[in-house]
């Protein structure tokens, strides 16, 4: 009895209560967290001045970026002007009233209307409120968006009424700046904007591009651009904010100045562009 059941065990294998590791499950690794995505940042907005600058703005619209420089950036020394009269001005952009008000009851401020961009040295033409401007007075000179307006509809005419617009105002701009003074000019990007050369038109009168970058209208809380027509009948949903724009700070080169049309002028290698 005794062999018989141990050779049946060798017979059989194993033995009925062992089992096959086939059936033990492998160890597996720990589930790794998956790390968040970053989501890459827009660069931080240049706002190419500082609030203890002298400013002077030139053709202002409905004063929507004065507004913002004085309540968002804490300006107090600020020049606002606009070429409109002050009833021309409020028809146009009815928007612009409470604007005004803010700015006139600033002790830093000064609202002036009917100011030509072209015409700045002229006597008396930025003289307002019993304060009276000097040559030689401010570190800036805003220009945001020059446009002469729909003077006509062919656009080579339009750009080069645009492009004597620009040479008249670095002209007479030129001698209100301080030492160390700029002239910043901020317009649209692609064409028609771009055939105005405003690079080269500035190294007409003795001015070198120092840097352009990208204009950002969301650094300036509660600015919206106003067309050089007016506001849009029944509102529209044109939104020039929106629309991409170039801010150009352009200094004084005195070799430039002083050159003759015949000298040859530096290439654009020479300026600095951000992105």
């Amino acid at each position: 009895m005794g062999k018989a059941k141990k050779s049946k065990l060798k017979a059989g294998g194993q033995k009925p209560y062992q089992r096959s590791n086939e059936h033990i499950p492998k160890p597996t690794r720990p589930l790794q967290k998956s790390k968040p995505t970053k989501i890459p940042q827009p660069p931080a907005p240049t706002i190419p001045f500082s609030s203890s600058d002298r400013i002077l703005l030139l053709g202002e619209g409905d004063f929507s970026f004065s507004r913002s420089l004085l309540e968002t950036h804490g300006f107090t020394s600020l020049i606002a002007t606009s070429f409109d009269k002050s009833s021309a001005l409020h028809s146009k952009y009815p928007q612009s009233t409470s604007n005004v008000r803010a700015l006139e009851e600033e002790e830093g401020c000064q609202v002036l209307f009917g100011v030509d961009a072209t015409k700045l040295g002229k006597p008396g033409a930025l003289d307002g409120g019993g304060k009276e401007v000097r040559q030689g007075n401010f570190d800036r000179v805003i220009f945001n968006f020059p446009h002469v307006g729909g003077l006509t509809k062919d656009v080579n005419r339009q750009v080069r009424y645009n492009q004597e617009l620009l040479v008249g105002f670095f002209k007479s701009a030129l001698p209100l700046l301080a030492p160390e003074g700029s002239i910043i000019v901020t317009i649209f990007e692609g064409e028609p904007y771009s055939l105005w050369n405003i690079r080269d038109l500035a190294r007409h009168v003795g001015l070198t591009v120092g840097r352009s970058f990208k204009f950002q209208a969301s650094a300036y809380p509660g600015y919206k651009h106003a067309r050089t027509l007016g506001n849009i009948e029944g509102g529209g949903g044109w939104k020039g904010e929106d629309r991409p724009a170039r801010t150009y700070i352009f200094e004084v080169n005195e070799k430039e100045a002083q050159a003759t049309s015949k000298t040859k002028k530096p290439t654009d290698a020479s300026d600095s562009d951000d992105d």
